[in-house]
Formats: C-alpha cells, sequence, structure tokens
C-alpha cells in the first residue's frame, strides 16, 4: 500500500491506498477526515455533503462522469503512485552510488578505484570524453552535472523497469517522466543559448530574405520538435520492449498450451537479453541528443 495524499477544501487528508476498493466502479465508500471519497476511472472523487455512493443504474462511463460532475469534486491529488516511488528508489540509488565514489575519491586521491567505483568511473568518464566533449567542448564541465544525472537516472530506471515486482511500472515507459526529462533538457537549451543560436533560428545564414517567412517558422518549431523526439524515442523504446515480452508469454494463455512456452519462452529470454542493451543505448541517446 504506498499513501494516498488529497488537498480537500478542509486542508490535507491522507490515508492508505489499501482503504481504497480497487475495482474502479466507484461503488465503494472511504471516510477519512468527515469527508467521503470514491475512486472511478483511477481518479479520487470526494463526493458532496449528504450525497452516498452512485445509484448502481448508472451503467456507462458517460452516465457515471455526469452524475460525479454533478455530485462530486476532484481534490488536487499528490499521491505516492508506483510510478513515483520507482523515482524515489532511482533517486535514492543514485544519491547512494554517487556520494560513495565521491567519498572513496576524497579520501584516497587519485588511486586505482576498486568495488563499486570501478564500475562507476569508466561510465563517468565515458559521458564526459565521449558525449560531453565531442559535442560541447571546453565549457563541458559547466554542464556534467546535469549530463551525469540524467544519463545515470535513465540508465537505472530503465534497468529497474527489467525487474519484475520492482520495476512495475516500468519508469521510463511512463510518457509523463519522458516529458519532463525533455523539458529538463530544452530548458536548459534556451537559458544557455547565445546570441549567435538565436541568430541563426531568426536569420539564417545564407538564405533569401524572401524565404525567411518559410524557414523562421520551422527553425522556431524545431525548437520544440528536438526535445518532443527525446521524449518519444525513449518512452516507445522502452515501452516496446515490454509489449513484445508480454505478447510472448501470452501466446501460451491464448493458445491455451504449455507446448507453446518451448517457443515463447526462449523468445522472451532473447528479448529481455536485447532490452539490456537497450537500456545503456537509451540512456546513451538521450544524453548526447540533450
Amino acid at each position: 500500500p504506498l499513501p494516498i495524499i488529497l488537498w480537500t477544501e478542509k486542508g490535507l487528508v491522507t490515508f492508505l491506498s489499501s482503504a481504497v476498493h480497487h475495482d474502479n466502479k466507484g461503488r465503494y465508500i472511504v471516510e477519512k477526515e468527515g469527508l467521503n471519497f470514491v475512486k472511478y476511472d483511477e481518479k479520487i472523487y470526494q463526493l458532496n455533503t449528504g450525497v452516498t455512493l452512485p445509484p448502481a443504474v448508472l451503467k456507462t462511463k458517460k452516465e457515471m462522469q455526469a452524475w460525479l460532475k454533478d455530485n462530486a469534486a476532484l481534490p488536487l491529488d499528490f499521491s505516492i503512485t508506483k510510478a513515483v516511488f520507482t523515482m524515489f528508489l532511482v533517486a535514492f540509488l543514485l544519491f547512494f552510488v554517487f556520494f560513495k565514489v565521491a567519498r572513496f575519491y576524497k579520501k584516497n586521491g587519485a588511486v586505482a578505484p576498486k568495488g563499486i567505483v570501478s564500475w562507476m568511473e569508466p561510465l563517468v568518464l565515458f559521458v564526459r570524453d565521449d558525449i560531453a566533449e565531442p559535442n560541447i567542448g571546453a565549457k563541458k564541465d559547466r554542464f556534467m552535472p546535469y549530463l551525469l544525472t540524467v544519463f545515470f537516472f535513465i540508465l537505472i530506471g530503465n534497468l529497474l523497469g527489467l525487474i519484475p515486482w520492482i520495476g512495475s511500472p516500468n519508469l521510463t515507459g511512463n510518457i509523463s517522466v519522458t516529458v519532463t526529462l525533455a523539458m529538463f533538457t530544452l530548458v536548459i537549451q534556451l537559458i544557455f543559448s547565445k546570441k549567435p543560436f538565436w541568430k541563426h533560428i531568426f536569420m539564417p545564414p545564407g538564405v533569401p530574405l524572401a524565404l525567411y517567412p518559410i524557414l523562421v517558422p520551422i527553425e522556431i518549431a524545431g525548437i520544440f520538435i528536438k526535445p518532443a523526439a527525446l521524449l518519444i524515442r525513449l518512452f516507445a523504446n522502452m515501452t516496446a520492449g515490454h509489449i513484445i515480452v508480454i505478447s510472448l508469454i501470452s501466446i501460451i494463455f491464448v493458445k491455451e498450451s504449455l507446448a507453446w512456452s518451448g517457443l515463447s519462452v526462449p523468445m522472451a529470454l532473447f528479448i529481455s537479453t536485447l532490452e539490456l542493451l537497450v537500456a545503456f543505448l537509451q540512456a546513451y541517446i538521450f544524453t548526447m541528443l540533450s
């Protein structure tokens, strides 16, 4: 059970998700702080004063939504979902690993790494020498904190997504997460872009003035299309692998025959192994294009 955190007209209301009936039909009331809550269509609604359960005659989704609109309100929902919990777990692992590595070098200086440091040093140098240096140049150190954070956040999120139960849901297969990561890249780009960049956008070099009305809007759209491509690429690739594995395993149950496991299980294992490569590849691509 994870915390459900709601902000209502009476202030903050919290309770565990185990208190909510998971049939998602809006037929089960949770009473808390003198308020009544129901869950419908993956949302928690606060029923108006004096209102009981939705009438059983409401069968369709459209009818239920119309009734809730008149008899309930949507409180602000800050609940800890499985995706948020996974993000906290990734953040904890990032802090734990990076502080451990930093303490090692602070204590021992430039010595041969050992333990977890020997795993991290090649990856950090890879981000610095193969991603930041070729694309940014001399000012790479300014952006290394962000590039390292986004690389390892995506990498750890991708790897956790391959572990049953722990990786449910698939963090980087959640489009809200990839949108947020792409927005960080966009904001950093806009803040640190210099005069030559904006001159290239609004005054494309070597282009006749007559083409400006066509090219300038395309250049402006490109500012937003590039991060959109970032978020879609990461989301689609990480989701696709999981869908393929689920589809392969489902063959056993669709065909209702254990014999199909001789084909579907080895194929699912192959795709899962391939996803290990994709986990590293997508972290690299997102960081490099950022």
